[in-house]
Order: structure tokens, then sequence, then C-alpha cells
């Protein structure tokens, strides 16, 4: 019986167009570091793998087919962050229905969503 989620992996021609945005923008902690796969996340909880994939290059053609969601116990405080560190941001934080959500690009176009932790 699957129990629910374990990990997301995002693929790239190279680790370091990805690595450097996941592990010191939102600061994602690795927990897994080898030359061509990363792990970050806490232990025990879902994971984001970023990887090397011979079949992956440039950016994403069509970057609204999945999305990544990182939690934050301040939606508008990450957001202010992230873009004083140059994040691009095709959504500023706003109501969606039951939740605000904030939207971002990573470096090779992936679109990544920050909602707010649940209780």
């Amino acid at each position: 019986m699957i129990k629910g989620l374990s990990a997301v992996s995002i693929w790239s021609a190279a680790l370091n167009n990805l690595l450097p945005f996941y592990r010191d923008r939102p600061g994602l902690p690795v927990a897994i570091e080898s030359p061509r796969f990363v792990v970050l996340g806490a232990p025990g909880g879902p994971s984001v793998g970023l990887g090397t994939h011979r079949d992956v290059r440039g950016r994403n053609a069509d970057p609204a087919r999945h999305m990544i969601r990182l939690a934050t116990g301040d939606l508008a405080g990450a957001w202010r962050r992230l873009e004083a560190a140059g994040v691009e941001f095709v959504e500023d934080p706003a109501d969606h229905d039951t939740v605000s959500i904030a939207t971002c690009r990573d470096p090779e176009g992936n679109l990544v969503r920050l909602i707010p932790r649940r209780p």
C-alpha cells in the first residue's frame, strides 16, 4: 500500500545549475550528496532530489506541467527574502481559495510554489 510522498526528483544536464538555488536560496538542508545526485530535506521527511540525467538539456520547455511546493512558516517573509536574493517570481503572494501562494522559477525555469506550512 502506498503511504504517501517520499521524494520528488528534478533532473538537469548539470547538477550545479540547480543545487546552489535549492540549497542556498530557500536553504534546504543537504541530506545526501554525490557528484551526480543530491537529496535535500530533513531526514525522514519528504525530500527533493537533484541530479544529472543524460536525456535532459536546457531549460524546462513546459514549466507548468509540474510544480514543487515548499512550505514556510512566513510566506511574506520568505517571498521578500528570496526576491531580495534575486529569485524570479512569476506570482507574488496571493490568496487562492483556501491557501496563499507565491510562485517563482528555479534557474532552469521549473516553477516552485511557496505555501504556508500547515499546523
